[in-house]
Protein backbone atom coordinates (compact mmCIF):
# COMPACT_ATOMS: atom_id res chain seq x y z
CA UNK A 1 0.00 0.00 0.00
CA UNK A 2 3.04 2.46 1.38
CA UNK A 3 4.53 1.34 -2.05
CA UNK A 4 1.84 2.28 -4.39
CA UNK A 5 0.96 6.02 -2.38
CA UNK A 6 4.64 6.81 -3.04
CA UNK A 7 4.64 5.57 -7.10
CA UNK A 8 1.12 7.53 -7.17
CA UNK A 9 2.69 10.82 -5.51
CA UNK A 10 6.10 10.49 -7.87
CA UNK A 11 3.74 10.52 -10.63
CA UNK A 12 1.66 13.55 -10.12
CA UNK A 13 4.23 15.51 -9.26
CA UNK A 14 6.10 14.68 -12.79
CA UNK A 15 3.02 15.38 -14.47
CA UNK A 16 2.78 18.86 -12.17
CA UNK A 17 5.97 19.86 -13.41
CA UNK A 18 4.94 19.08 -17.21
CA UNK A 19 2.12 21.04 -17.21
CA UNK A 20 3.71 24.07 -15.96
CA UNK A 21 5.41 26.30 -18.70
CA UNK A 22 8.53 28.24 -17.67
CA UNK A 23 7.56 31.88 -18.85
CA UNK A 24 10.02 34.60 -17.90
CA UNK A 25 8.67 37.11 -15.67
CA UNK A 26 10.17 39.90 -17.58
CA UNK A 27 7.75 38.54 -20.89
CA UNK A 28 4.61 39.24 -19.03
CA UNK A 29 5.54 42.88 -17.67
CA UNK A 30 3.60 45.46 -20.77
CA UNK A 31 5.17 48.43 -20.86
CA UNK A 32 2.44 50.50 -20.62
CA UNK A 33 2.02 49.32 -17.21
CA UNK A 34 5.70 50.28 -16.17
CA UNK A 35 5.41 53.68 -17.03
CA UNK A 36 1.84 54.17 -14.63
CA UNK A 37 3.67 52.97 -12.68
CA UNK A 38 6.30 55.22 -12.57
CA UNK A 39 4.38 57.78 -13.11
CA UNK A 40 2.50 56.74 -10.15
CA UNK A 41 5.61 56.76 -8.00
CA UNK A 42 6.78 59.99 -8.87
CA UNK A 43 3.46 61.73 -8.13
CA UNK A 44 3.89 59.56 -4.72
CA UNK A 45 7.09 61.48 -3.65
CA UNK A 46 5.40 64.51 -3.80
CA UNK A 47 4.64 65.20 0.03
CA UNK A 48 4.39 67.77 2.53
CA UNK A 49 6.97 68.72 4.77
CA UNK A 50 5.67 70.29 8.28
CA UNK A 51 8.83 72.54 9.15
CA UNK A 52 8.78 74.37 12.68
CA UNK A 53 9.83 78.17 13.10
CA UNK A 54 10.95 76.33 16.93
CA UNK A 55 9.67 72.42 18.21
CA UNK A 56 10.26 73.21 21.73
CA UNK A 57 9.27 76.39 24.17
CA UNK A 58 10.16 77.25 28.01
CA UNK A 59 7.83 79.48 29.67
CA UNK A 60 10.48 79.60 32.37
CA UNK A 61 9.72 79.39 36.18
CA UNK A 62 5.74 79.81 36.92
CA UNK A 63 3.56 79.44 40.14
CA UNK A 64 1.54 76.04 39.81
CA UNK A 65 -2.06 76.78 38.51
CA UNK A 66 -0.78 79.41 35.90
CA UNK A 67 -1.96 78.76 32.71
CA UNK A 68 0.50 78.94 29.99
CA UNK A 69 0.10 79.25 26.37
CA UNK A 70 2.77 79.35 23.17
CA UNK A 71 1.60 79.35 19.49
CA UNK A 72 4.25 76.97 17.41
CA UNK A 73 4.07 78.00 13.38
CA UNK A 74 5.07 76.03 10.82
CA UNK A 75 4.95 76.24 6.68
CA UNK A 76 4.44 73.56 4.74
CA UNK A 77 7.90 73.67 2.52
CA UNK A 78 6.40 70.56 0.73
CA UNK A 79 5.37 69.82 -2.71
CA UNK A 80 1.67 68.48 -1.31
CA UNK A 81 -0.81 69.92 0.35
CA UNK A 82 -0.36 69.72 4.93
CA UNK A 83 -3.21 68.03 6.69
CA UNK A 84 -3.11 67.56 10.10
CA UNK A 85 -5.30 64.91 11.35
CA UNK A 86 -4.35 64.75 14.95
CA UNK A 87 -2.19 66.63 17.65
CA UNK A 88 -2.14 64.81 21.04
CA UNK A 89 -0.48 65.90 24.18
CA UNK A 90 1.66 63.81 26.76
CA UNK A 91 -1.13 64.86 29.23
CA UNK A 92 -4.67 66.31 30.33
CA UNK A 93 -2.93 69.37 31.60
CA UNK A 94 -1.98 70.28 28.06
CA UNK A 95 -4.30 70.78 25.43
CA UNK A 96 -3.15 71.35 21.58
CA UNK A 97 -5.50 73.08 19.03
CA UNK A 98 -5.12 72.61 15.74
CA UNK A 99 -6.04 73.85 11.90
CA UNK A 100 -8.75 71.08 11.26
CA UNK A 101 -9.59 69.69 8.06
CA UNK A 102 -7.84 72.89 6.30
CA UNK A 103 -5.05 71.99 4.35
CA UNK A 104 -2.22 74.08 4.21
CA UNK A 105 -0.99 74.51 0.76
CA UNK A 106 2.65 74.56 0.03
CA UNK A 107 4.41 77.70 1.03
CA UNK A 108 1.94 78.64 2.96
CA UNK A 109 1.77 79.05 7.19
CA UNK A 110 -0.04 77.44 9.78
CA UNK A 111 -0.19 77.66 13.60
CA UNK A 112 -0.92 75.24 16.76
CA UNK A 113 -1.75 76.67 20.39
CA UNK A 114 -0.98 74.30 22.99
CA UNK A 115 -2.09 75.45 25.89
CA UNK A 116 -0.59 74.38 29.50
CA UNK A 117 -2.69 74.59 33.04
CA UNK A 118 0.62 75.10 34.76
CA UNK A 119 0.24 71.84 36.69
CA UNK A 120 3.07 70.18 38.64
CA UNK A 121 6.09 71.20 40.84
CA UNK A 122 9.12 71.70 39.65
CA UNK A 123 10.98 70.86 36.38
CA UNK A 124 7.80 69.87 34.08
CA UNK A 125 7.96 68.89 30.45
CA UNK A 126 5.31 68.07 28.48
CA UNK A 127 4.75 67.01 24.55
CA UNK A 128 2.63 67.41 22.05
CA UNK A 129 2.20 64.66 18.63
CA UNK A 130 1.39 65.92 15.59
CA UNK A 131 -0.26 63.50 13.22
CA UNK A 132 -0.08 64.43 9.75
CA UNK A 133 0.36 63.62 5.69
CA UNK A 134 4.22 63.72 5.94
CA UNK A 135 6.81 61.39 5.36
CA UNK A 136 7.24 61.21 8.87
CA UNK A 137 3.66 60.91 9.50
CA UNK A 138 4.18 63.12 12.76
CA UNK A 139 6.00 65.52 14.48
CA UNK A 140 6.86 66.57 18.02
CA UNK A 141 6.60 69.84 20.14
CA UNK A 142 7.63 70.34 23.55
CA UNK A 143 7.20 72.54 26.34
CA UNK A 144 8.63 72.72 29.71
CA UNK A 145 8.53 74.94 32.75
CA UNK A 146 9.51 75.04 36.23
CA UNK A 147 6.33 75.51 38.39
CA UNK A 148 6.94 76.95 41.71
CA UNK A 149 4.20 75.96 44.22
CA UNK A 150 1.70 78.43 45.18
CA UNK A 151 2.48 78.92 49.01
CA UNK A 152 6.08 79.43 47.97
CA UNK A 153 5.05 82.68 46.14
CA UNK A 154 2.77 83.73 49.28
CA UNK A 155 5.27 83.06 51.73
CA UNK A 156 8.24 85.19 49.62
CA UNK A 157 6.13 87.96 49.56
CA UNK A 158 5.90 87.72 53.10
CA UNK A 159 8.45 90.19 55.17
CA UNK A 160 10.45 88.29 57.58
CA UNK A 161 10.67 89.56 61.19
CA UNK A 162 13.88 90.33 62.57
CA UNK A 163 14.24 88.99 65.84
Amino acid sequence: MRRTFVLALGAAMVLMNLSCKEEKASAKVEASNVEVAAERDAASKKLPVMSFDKKEHDFGTIVNGTPQEYTFTFTNTGEAPLIITNASSSCGCTVPTYPKNTPIAPGEKGTMVVKFNGAGNGAVSKTVTVNANTAAGSELLKIKAFVNPKDAAAQASIPLKKG
